[in-house]
């Protein structure tokens, strides 16, 4: 049996502020806008109720142990957890990849997916969880005790 390692109690309260402040600036604004309209209103709620947030972070992205490049996160709470803005008609998995591959880089454990294009907010939420607890596959196996990440959606 698979066990799912949910983030940590901070992490995961830090969600919850989150996602209330994403409420609170969609009831206000609407759907409509651009998504940097609502990432500087969130960054407003945020940072209004005294939570610690990066604009447009820049993380490095690692190939085989090496820099290849840069890429900015929409928003980074607490040095913890990662939130991507979409104004989007619909979520597409090709966004909960891209916020996947950010948890990969930077290691954490939990991205919110936030599509503020929609007329009830709760139907534009995605929590992401990013866990490193699955063993590896057999045939990329170079180290029997070290496992290889496991990818959860939810």
């Amino acid at each position: 049996m698979k066990t799912f390692i949910e983030p940590g109690k901070r992490v995961d309260e830090l969600a919850h502020a989150i996602i209330g402040a994403a409420i609170e600036v969609h009831r206000q604004l609407g759907p409509g806008y651009l998504e940097g309209i609502y990432e500087e209103a969130l960054f407003l709620e945020l940072t209004d109720a005294g939570i610690l947030v990066e604009r447009q972070k820049e993380i490095s992205v690692i190939y085989k142990g090496r820099a290849i490049g840069k890429h900015r996160l929409d928003l980074l709470v607490e040095a913890a957890l990662i939130v991507e803005l979409k104004t989007v008609e619909e979520l597409a998995e090709i966004h909960q990849a891209q916020v996947i591959s950010y948890l990969k880089t930077t290691g954490f454990s939990l991205g919110l997916l936030i599509n503020f294009n929609v007329p009830v907010l709760r139907d534009g939420l995605r929590r992401v969880i990013y866990s490193k607890n699955q063993p590896p596959r057999r045939q990329e196996r170079q180290d029997e005790n070290k496992p290889e990440p496991r990818i959860i959606l939810s």
